[in-house]
């Protein structure tokens, strides 16, 4: 819901603050007073387009900023999330005019682009009126409404999952299509470069274990040399570090059986000689094995002049030569196959469009069905609220196809279009008068009339539009008496599903508010300034109601009926 608006330096507004509240919050003032500034400044923070000529004259920047809390409203999270701006329960919009023409739109003190505000706006708030930031006159949404009216999720969403595996078929199909030559163009190269690796037939590590063999056999000469040499310092040589170690051990033996503290410096000296006899034989077994063989380093060379000749080739590594060896394979299957996977992949498009066309079919026959409560209701609501003669219905078409190419919908052997909302497309017709005939919704004049037909359709579908917040303006133009009261009422209803804020000179309106603001023209320093205040005791709520049906001049009849429309 809005919890606040901050104008500044916009139209005839200096600067203000206006704290709204759940529910009706009614706008009343004088004629001239600036009443429709409010609306006009909320409108553009929602998103709809303005130049600099509301900037107050002497003045370089007009400011406007609305909080809002969207706490449970998931759907505006994703958006903002979308957007790249931080996400808190209290959202923050703010638009800049300036003077130069650098306009700036903020998301949560985060420059965003108008469009992102728009989308924003667009799900925080209906503005009827002159206004054209209306829902309900774009008539894609309408098909929504109808969804949303009869909590047609289930139905949709098993629509749904048929039109993305669709989807999905048909751009494997579409993609085999358009890869078919090219696949077949490339199928002698694919062949060449598959022999070329298979016959190396690489590992992904080969090359490490082959330079670590390399490295042994290229300095057998050393190694053999070397083994020689430790066995007989071991061992073999006069003074050998065995024949040291029993010296020095027999020399242990002796100190110890004189003291005692040298026994265990004689248990490490016996365990020296075990670990130089395992040294030993280890070294003894190595030099036994080694062998030159000059065919097998030849060998090892060649292999890894050729692997290292595939990795240049195909990527760098041993691990990209083999994943592009794994995919120029699957190409060439698929290549080889081209019949069967097109033949395949059709006879699954043949099964899921029968599943999609009987499940649209039956969300069409879903919708129909509700369309005609959804008329009923909202033609007695507009004879309630003085358009008596109005006819409202709700029209269905579905598009025919000329092409079966990537067609989601057959019925009865005839191709439709359709989109993720299934074939219907559904738009609103309205008529105000008897023998006029029915013209779209969204082709309506605009003015008084236009508030209460959205006021109707608004009541009608109003658990099920999602939209937190509704403001309206001129809704009581042309209506007086018992259709004021009826509107009145209507408004107070809306308000338990919705947060409304709406304008009216009207007594039978103003007198249901749940929160009331007056807007008041002054003169300062010989300059006009509209100011808006809250109403905040029932004595000055009182004054006035009864000021819209008596004027200036304030009469105890007037403050009665006052009272009566207020129910106090």
């Amino acid at each position: 819901m809005l919890k606040k608006l901050l104008i500044k330096n916009y139209a005839l507004i200096d600067e203000v603050e206006i704290d709204f509240q759940n529910g009706l919050n009614i706008i009343t003032g004088e004629t001239g007073s600036g009443k429709s500034i409010i609306m006009d400044s909320l409108n553009l923070i929602l998103g709809e387009r303005a130049n600099n000529d509301v900037i107050r004259k002497d003045e370089q920047k007009a400011v406007v900023e609305a909080h809002f809390d969207i706490t449970n409203n998931k759907k505006i999270k994703k958006i903002i999330e979308n957007a790249d701006v931080d996400c808190f329960d209290d959202l923050i919009l703010r638009r800049e005019i300036n003077l130069k023409g650098q306009n700036r739109c903020f998301i949560n003190d985060t420059p965003t682009s108008l469009s992102s505000l728009k989308e924003v706006g667009d799900s925080l708030m209906d503005l009827h009126g002159q206004h054209e930031h209306q829902s309900l006159l774009k008539a894609e949404a309408h098909i929504d409404m109808v969804d949303e009216y009869g909590n047609l999720q289930n139905l949709i969403n098993d629509y749904q999952s048929s039109y993305k595996k669709l989807s999905e078929l048909f751009k494997q199909l579409n993609d085999l299509t358009e890869n078919e030559k090219k696949l077949k163009e490339k199928m002698s190269l694919y062949e060449f470069q598959i022999k070329e690796i298979d016959e190396i037939d690489p590992k992904e590590n080969e090359i490490e274990e082959i330079e670590a063999e390399l490295t042994i056999l290229e300095n057998h000469e050393e190694l053999h040399e070397s083994t020689t040499a430790l066995h007989e310092l071991f061992y073999s040589n006069e003074n050998s570090i065995r024949d040291q170690l029993i010296l020095c051990r027999n020399k242990l033996d002796d100190l110890s059986k004189i003291d005692k503290s040298f026994l265990d410096t004689f248990s490490e000296i016996k365990n020296a000689e075990i670990i130089i006899e395992e040294v030993n034989r280890f070294v003894q077994e190595y030099n036994s094995k080694i062998e030159f063989d000059p065919a097998r380093l030849e060998e090892l060379r060649k292999r890894v002049i050729n692997l290292n000749k595939l990795k240049k080739k195909y990527g760098g590594s041993l691990k990209s030569v083999i994943e592009h060896r794994e995919a120029i394979g699957k190409e060439y299957s698929l290549a080889e196959n081209f019949e069967f996977e097109i033949e395949n992949i059709q006879k699954q498009i043949k099964s899921e469009q029968t599943l999609s066309s009987e499940k649209a079919l039956k969300l069409s026959n879903k919708r129909k069905e509700l369309s005609k409560k959804i008329e009923k209701s909202i033609v007695a609501t507009l004879h309630e609220l003085g358009i008596e003669k109005a006819s409202f219905e709700i029209r269905f078409e579905k598009k025919q196809r000329d092409s079966n190419k990537n067609t989601f919908i057959i019925l009865d052997g005839k191709n439709y279009e359709a989109n993720s909302k299934g074939f219907d497309f559904v738009e609103f017709f309205i008529s105000l008068n008897v023998g006029e005939e029915l013209k779209p919704l969204v082709k309506v004049a605009s003015g008084g009339e236009i508030s209460r037909i959205m006021l109707a359709l608004k009541s009608i579908l109003a658990k099920s539009d999602k939209l937190p917040g509704l403001a309206f303006d001129e809704i009581d133009v042309g209506v007086s008496g018992r259709i004021a009261q009826k509107v009145g009422q209507c408004l107070k209803n809306l308000a338990s599903y919705h947060q409304i804020l709406a304008i009216t000179h009207l007594p039978q309106i103003a007198g249901l508010a749940h929160v009331h603001f007056v807007v008041e023209k002054t003169a300062n320093n010989k300059r006009s300034a509209t100011t808006i205040r809250k109403l905040t005791t029932n004595k000055e709520r009182i004054n006035e109601v009864a000021k819209l049906i008596s004027g200036e001049n304030i009469t105890e009849t007037a403050l009665a009926s006052a009272k009566e429309l207020m129910g106090l």
